[in-house]
């Protein structure tokens, strides 16, 4: 076993990864560009945590020093007009730097597809980032993957809601293209194992599940699993993928501007032509996981609340990722605050139990039609809405994503911070907050909710918005501290004072 780097640690499969390299006994260094992303993972002190961006030479020649193995498990989801030279740049760099270091070995995941000349852009990039390894100096091992079924992926998470929310369905004509989907566990073993394939090794492998599907069979085979109904599928050739999107961003708690990649690659057969993997990392004694019990397993992380890591852990496609100004006098420009306190008998622990529980099926503790109407605005432009809810429904940690907000800090027992990632001309943030109270028995609740506009457009923004803020913002102070007084000993006992000169109540 040796040094091994991982790029993408904070997105769904090297979330995953990590701790399964660490099980086989390898030390693992992670490169990412915002560390705190990282500091509440289960693994956290169990491996090297660097900050760096793949695309910056001088970092990754710094962080892969002593590697062996380079995992690159990043690409672009943003598209944009140079989403495929930016991945092409950052491939290119990495590989310089690899080879540079002395490292023995890339390993890069891409999507698995054998058509030529009518890729989308992004199964286009990602089959060009996969051949910019196989051509650089240091060996790579490219795995080509289909849809991915795990608790909490996004192919996974746009299946389920589709099956689940439409008995019946006008679906687009990619339902009928030939897919292999792969459970995420072998998916994972596969990585793991390419740590050992032999250095002289310098090809592509595809990589699958047993079962060959539509993704009409899918839904209706994920229907059967669940015990719903069978559902009524009627392809329509009208539907374009951007409209195809839309329709998925609509119904799926997956965006349209990361639903349009997804459909995109489900328009191309997507079927492995080989199993030569297998001659470096064998199958298992008893076969590969096919589709549905790839699915029963999913579905029972998802009902144990045992999702490691979601498609919302990466950063979502167009949002802010600035953290918050340290400085009070911030020199950036104008920053709006909207402060809230409000003083309770609850013990500073029950508060605490109500903020971390903040979002997802608890809902934001006001008018909750105004936040839905707030989400399906969101999701009208593009952006992710209110429906990623929560990775756990009680405990919160750096980096997850609660509804359309981004955990930035989590200080258990006093701070929340969050980070909005709805579409906004210019950077939010919530921050919810708990400490002991002016009077004993007492706990104060601070509530703040800031603004960087961009532009003209900003200001006017947080202008137009400041009623409603007064409505929202202004009761959840109240409903944040009786919810926390209703809770099982959430309510402090009150004090009996004694009388000067008494002894005893």
């Amino acid at each position: 076993m040796g040094n091994v780097l991982v790029t993408g640690a904070t997105g769904y499969v090297g979330g995953r990864l990590v701790p399964e390299l660490l099980a086989a006994g390898h030390e693992v260094t992670c490169v990412v560009r915002r560390p705190e992303r990282l500091r509440d993972v289960p693994w956290a002190g169990r491996v090297c945590i660097a900050a760096g961006d793949v695309a910056d030479g001088e970092a990754m020649s710094w962080a892969l020093d002593g590697v062996e193995v380079a995992y690159y498990l990043v690409h672009s989801m943003a598209g944009g007009p140079a989403f495929a030279e930016r991945d092409r740049q950052a491939a290119m760099t990495f590989a310089e730097a690899a080879a540079g270091a002395g490292v023995r070995r890339i390993v890069y995941l891409g999507g698995l597809t054998h058509a030529h000349g009518r890729l989308s852009p992004h199964m286009g990039s990602r089959t060009e980032v996969g051949e910019i390894f196989l051509g650089a100096r240091t060996p790579a091992v490219v795995l080509r993957a289909a849809m991915i079924i795990g608790s909490g992926s996004a192919s996974f998470e746009m299946l389920r809601h589709l099956t689940e929310r439409l008995p019946v369905m006008t679906t687009p004509r990619w339902v009928n293209s030939p897919t292999q989907p792969i459970a995420i566990r072998d998916a994972l073993r596969y990585l793991v194992g390419c740590a050992s394939v032999p250095g002289e090794v310098n090809r592509a492998f595809d990589i699958g599940g047993p079962d060959v599907l539509t993704y009409g069979d899918m839904m209706r085979r994920y229907a059967a699993v669940a015990g719903l109904p069978p559902r009524l599928i009627i392809p329509v050739p009208a539907l374009s993928p951007g409209l195809s999107s839309h329709w998925v961003g609509l119904v799926t708690p997956v965006p349209s501007r990361l639903a349009r990649p997804l459909v995109e690659s489900l328009r191309h057969e997507a079927v492995c032509a080989e199993h030569d993997i297998s001659s470096f990392v064998p199958d298992p004694p008893d076969g590969l996981i096919d589709f549905d019990e790839s699915v029963r397993l999913a579905l029972r992380r998802i009902k144990e609340a045992d999702v490691a890591t979601r498609w919302s852990s990466a950063s979502t496609p167009g949002a802010p990722s600035d953290p918050l100004p340290t400085d009070p006098d911030w020199a950036g420009g104008s920053l709006y605050a909207d402060e809230r306190t409000r003083e309770t008998t609850a013990s500073p622990a029950a508060v605490w139990r109500v903020i971390e529980g903040i979002g997802g099926a608890n809902g934001w503790y006001s008018l909750p039609v105004a936040w839905r109407l707030r989400g399906m605005i969101d999701r009208l432009m593009g952006g992710v809405g209110l429906r990623r809810g929560r990775r756990d429904p009680n405990r919160l940690r750096a980096g997850d994503a609660v509804d359309f907000w981004r955990v930035e800090e989590v200080e258990p027992g006093h701070l929340l911070r969050l980070r909005a990632e709805m579409l906004l001309p210019g950077l939010a943030w919530l921050e919810l907050s708990t400490e002991p109270g002016p009077e004993p028995g007492q706990t104060l609740y601070r509530q703040r909710a800031l603004f960087h506009p961009r532009g003209l457009l900003g200001h006017l923004y947080w202008r137009g918005i400041s009623p409603f803020h007064r409505l929202i913002f202004g009761r959840m102070p109240r409903n944040i501290t009786r919810a926390a007084e209703r809770l099982p000993g959430g309510k402090r006992p009150e004090l009996h004072r004694v009388p000067p000169g008494r002894v005893g109540p």
